[in-house]
């Protein structure tokens, strides 16, 4: 039992990191966030709460510059303030904005934000458990594998989860009414709106299936479905 008991301790570490993650993540969020109130996105997410015979969908700015939409292991929904201001400016359409907060809400009810957090912090702890637990058995070189191991598992799982929530968003805003020509044309957008002063694609993109493979999916959803377009 000794024997094993570093190899315990690195997978206890590893969860409770994963934990603290989780409440760091959400004090972060709580601290610095206020509730979405648009009179333009208001209707539109009405609508989709009606769908999903919801009294209400809650949607929060969280106030950082990069672009993207969160949704939070609670089940929150958050745009940034950098989304948000592309939206202010003309750069997005109401349509738009509502197919990413449809998009996360994909990820709250197929439960990819409560299995995966939504910052690497459990990942990271997990990487570092598995390379204790690996180094155990091959010296040396048991952090590399660790490594190569974790970044492919959570690429892969990062893909798929972004291709579920891009479908369960297109169902959502096909019942909506909204339609998925929004949803379509933001993906068109993405790269160019994402991209940092210095030209570079954040990371969390680079995980990301390819636009033409995400709009190209949804475009078989439609012929699935008997549509015509968005």
């Amino acid at each position: 039992m000794i024997k094993f008991a570093p190899i315990l301790l690195a997978i206890i570490y590893g969860l409770l990191m994963f934990r603290f993650s989780a409440w760091r993540t959400a004090r972060e969020l709580d601290a610095r966030s206020t509730e979405l109130a648009d009179p333009k996105l208001a209707p539109l997410i009405k609508r989709m709460a009606d769908s999903l015979d919801l009294h209400r969908i809650k949607v929060y700015i969280y106030e950082i510059d990069p672009v993207n939409g969160l949704a939070a292991p609670d089940g929150r929904i958050f745009i940034t303030r950098g989304f948000y201001n592309k939206y202010r400016a003309g750069e997005v359409t109401a349509e738009e904005m509502a197919s990413v907060i449809a998009h996360e809400l994909g990820h709250v009810a197929l439960g990819h934000s409560r299995r995966r957090m939504i910052d690497f912090s459990g990942q990271n702890a997990l990487r570092t458990a598995l390379a204790m637990v690996l180094s155990r058995f091959i010296p040396y070189v048991g952090a590399m594998i660790a490594n190569s191991v974790m970044s492919l598992l959570m690429a892969r799982l990062s893909r798929g989860d972004e291709y579920e929530a891009d479908s369960y968003a297109a169902a959502l805003l096909t019942k909506s009414g909204i339609g998925t020509g929004a949803q379509k044309s933001l993906f068109e957008k993405l790269e160019k709106l994402t991209q940092s002063n210095a030209g570079t694609m954040p990371a969390w993109l680079l995980s990301h299936p390819k636009t033409h493979e995400r709009i190209s999916a949804i475009e078989a959803l439609e012929r699935k479905w008997g549509l015509t377009g968005g």
